[in-house]
């Protein structure tokens, strides 16, 4: 017998849709400058948010931020069930060092900059299932602490090639329900891990848009929809470059998304910042879903989207091992009510 809430190869449906009943994003000044400003609840003026070092600044803003999502839900941690989040530092030590803090069960989670839409989709199951009344999802990142782990060290100034992407300071948050008032979770459909054979990891479009089209095209193959189902189709960070090269797979395997694929990396920074290829980062796709995109739904501009958030699943190591890069996307259905 199939899995009766399996809905093709890699997409499940769910009987009881869970609720997005609140969320919250907090952004550097960078962001709060680009073209989303106004639709994240705070804007940093200084990128060390008071701490010490940027790694620290990074886990407040993630613990800040989930606090922020525990109050508008009018609940407190010990009303929450479940945290799912994760990070881009070793070990995920933003996520794991607020779970300390915040004291609530918790799920850690390592899905590159798609951890988000991975922490939604885990997070719906567990409520569908029955194993949980409410969620929190999380995610962070900063540009200065992914720079000097996964590239240069950032006080040495490397000049950036123009296909880089900027990585997004912030840190997002959602409550997921059983019931309550908000948009719903309807689909998750769980990405493969693709590797085209990319190696560089200043690239991450190209890296990256062979999954999104790859979870695009599985998604709209197993639930049998058309790309014009859905108001938007937007992936996570694949940055100007990513985005088109993820239009021209998909067009190989015969859907036209054009018009209605938009990218958060490109969305969240104007040209005129020089964010290079665009935006990048476990809180691109966050905090442009819990700011913007639940905005939109929430004031009917837009009926439903499709988020697939992308990530690049590479570390220190791999790269000093000389392997090439393996991406994931994860897609997730969004819908107002």
């Amino acid at each position: 017998m199939p899995a009766p809430k399996k809905n093709g190869l890699q997409t499940v449906w769910f009987q009881s849709p869970p609720v997005i009943i609140s969320t919250a994003t907090i952004v550097g000044g960078k962001e709060g400058q680009g073209p989303l400003g106004q639709t994240f609840d705070k804007v940093l003026e200084d990128n060390y948010y008071g701490e010490k070092s940027w790694e620290k600044a990074e886990q407040r803003m993630l613990e800040e931020a989930m606090q922020m999502a525990i109050e508008r839900a009018g609940l407190q941690p010990q009303n929450v069930d479940f945290m799912l989040g994760g990070d881009l530092l070793n070990q995920i030590i933003s996520a794991s060092f607020t779970a300390r803090n915040l004291g609530i069960p918790y799920l850690g989670l390592y899905g590159a900059c798609a951890t988000m839409y991975e922490g939604l989709a885990l997070g719906a199951m567990l409520i569908d299932g029955g194993f949980a009344d409410k969620v929190l999802v999380g995610v962070s990142s900063h540009f200065a602490t992914a720079e000097r782990q996964f590239r240069y060290p950032t006080e040495q100034g490397v000049q950036r090639p123009l296909y880089a992407s900027w990585t997004v300071t912030g840190a997002a948050a959602a409550i997921l329900a059983r019931e309550g008032n908000g948009p719903v979770v309807t689909h998750a459909t769980i990405g493969r891990a693709i590797d085209f054979g990319q190696g560089d990891p200043q690239n991450m479009g190209a890296v990256m848009a062979p999954a999104a089209a790859d979870t695009i095209a599985r998604h709209l193959a197993d639930t049998q929809r058309s790309p014009d189902y859905y108001d938007l189709i937007v992936t996570g960070d694949l940055g100007t470059y990513g985005r088109e090269l993820a239009e021209t797979l998909l067009r190989q395997k015969g859907y036209e998304v054009g018009g209605r694929l938009y990218d958060c990396g490109v969305m969240i920074y104007s040209p005129e910042q020089d964010p290079h290829a665009g935006g990048s980062g476990c809180a691109c796709s966050g905090v442009v879903t819990c700011g913007y995109l639940i905005k939109q739904l929430k004031a009917g501009c837009i009926k439903r989207f499709l988020g697939v958030a992308t990530g690049a699943l590479f570390s220190q190591c791999s790269f000093q091992q000389g392997e090439t890069i393996p991406a994931i996307a994860h897609a997730v259905v969004v819908e107002g009510r």
